[in-house]
């Protein structure tokens, strides 16, 4: 738990080799004379790693939480337990020497979704409280909130270690060609799945409907003074962002969103509101909140014009069509992907699916989503299947047909077949080391502290110095 600034007020101005004195001194004082002059552990420091300390219960505290999720906990000592904290506050300690930012926001939301989890799982706030033996609900959430915190820094330090790692192709084979025959990794059964989406059309009088609802929205912020946050959450759309104000953060170098979105965002100076635009998702107003370099904060409101019943029945009649002409050998599945799908991620691909995980096209079975999975596994080779109705998280519904375009068993891993996961796990192997170079040059120059009974730990790196 990091020291909260209300309690330090009075250390504000202390220089860090004398705020260093002071946790030594603390540490030696971690015990008290009892009425017979025998010395009594309290219940104090495990160890001070920069500006955060870790207590001896944080340590009680996380192996009981990988109990309570099921881990099986009995080879973990507590030396690996400190270890591993000690890791996390190094990279948060870090991540805030760097002015690292975390989004409070984003973290506020996500407190508010693990007490709902909780609640839901016990029924009530106050069973919730009583089982993890909190007074109250705020102490709780603050301290939800600095684990999350803690968390948000240390994947933020990690990601800036290796984020302009790359990799050769040299760098692969060599990678490949150093790893024995018989060690060599196992991949499991997969499958390269296409297809064909078809989405119902929005009437014109209900695409003017939703941009005339935005240009009020949008008065109502620039004229009357209403929060963009607030209406956000009120009425967007959009389930990833609504919690958090409508919310996100755009990078020039790694373009992630809808190109629409991006192109009108990094057009907006800070402050301004878009007029309202559209995307493959619907229609949208967006604000830039801050830009910050290659960064751009941005807020948005998404709203989906909606779909009748009778524009998802043309819908089924289009891609009823669409497959029997694939059946009767009039087109290729690739050929109907190309000029008829409305998915434009997929479309000029001949429709075959990416996988989101590894960014390739190969999908597999014990890893794929369940929902597709059972779309998929009944399918022989080259069979389209019926058409599909689908509703995605927005409540978006659209129909599809999917085939399976190639079919690979389990095998060992093979060069030229498997390249683009042996390229992952090479990348991977260059990312640890880096990370393991810099966890040893941070920990020589962080102030490092282990109380006496925890030094002689085994630790994986070298915290105990001499």
């Amino acid at each position: 738990m990091q020291f909260r600034q209300e309690n330090l007020n009075y250390m504000n101005n202390i220089s860090p080799k004398l705020f260093a004195l002071f946790l030594i001194i603390f540490f030696k004082t971690s015990v008290f004379y009892s009425q017979n002059n025998d010395l009594i552990k309290i219940d104090g420091v495990a160890a001070v790693v920069g500006d955060y300390v870790i207590l001896e219960s944080d340590v009680d505290k996380t192996l009981i939480d990988l109990q309570s999720q099921g881990v099986s906990t009995q080879n973990i000592g507590r030396c690996s337990l400190l270890g591993k904290l000690m890791e996390d506050k190094l990279y948060a300690h870090h991540a805030e020497q760097d002015s690292l930012e975390v989004d409070n926001i984003q973290i506020y939301s996500y407190v508010d979704r693990t007490i709902e989890y909780f609640v839901d799982q016990l029924g009530s706030l106050e069973k919730v409280l009583e089982f993890y033996k909190k007074s109250d609900e705020q102490s709780f959430r603050s301290e939800l909130f600095e684990i999350n915190k803690l968390n948000q820094l240390s994947q933020k330090m990690q990601s800036k270690i290796v984020d302009e790692i790359e990799i050769t192709p040299e760098e692969v084979r060599q990678f490949f060609s150093s790893i024995p025959k018989y060690e060599r990794p196992v991949f499991g059964a997969e499958l390269e799945i296409a297809q064909i989406v078809i989405d119902p059309r929005v009437s014109e009088d209900d695409e003017n409907k939703v941009v005339k609802r935005l240009e009020t929205i949008k008065y109502d912020i620039e004229v009357n003074g209403s929060s963009f946050a607030t209406k956000a959450i009120l009425y967007s759309q959009d389930p990833g962002s609504r919690r958090t104000g409508g919310k996100y953060t755009l990078n020039r170098n790694r373009p992630r969103f809808d190109k629409n979105l991006r192109d009108v965002a990094y057009r907006l100076r800070e402050g301004e509101i878009s007029d309202p635009f559209r995307s493959q998702f619907g229609w949208h107003i967006v604000k830039v909140e801050r830009i910050r370099g290659q960064e751009v904060d941005i807020r948005h409101i998404l709203l989906i014009p909606e779909i009748t019943d009778q524009a998802l029945l043309e819908a089924k009649r289009k891609i009823d069509v669409v497959r029997k002409r694939i059946v009767d050998g009039e087109l290729t599945f690739e050929e109907a992907a190309r000029s008829t799908s409305d998915e434009i991620e997929t479309r000029n691909n001949g429709g075959v699916l990416i996988n989101p995980t590894t960014g390739d096209t190969r999908f597999e079975l014990t890893k794929m989503d369940p929902v597709l999975y059972g779309q998929a596994q009944k399918l022989k080779d080259g069979e389209v299947s019926s058409p599909l109705l689908e509703q995605d998280e927005r409540g978006i519904k659209k129909y599809k047909i999917i085939k399976v375009s190639n079919r690979f068993d389990e095998h060992i891993a093979d060069y030229s077949q498997d390249y683009i996961k042996i390229k992952e796990l090479a990348l991977r192997e260059k990312q640890l080391k880096k990370i393991q170079e810099w966890m040893t040059e941070k920990i020589e120059e962080t102030y490092i502290n282990i109380n006496q009974d925890n030094q002689d730990c085994n630790f994986t790196n070298k915290w105990v110095k001499n």
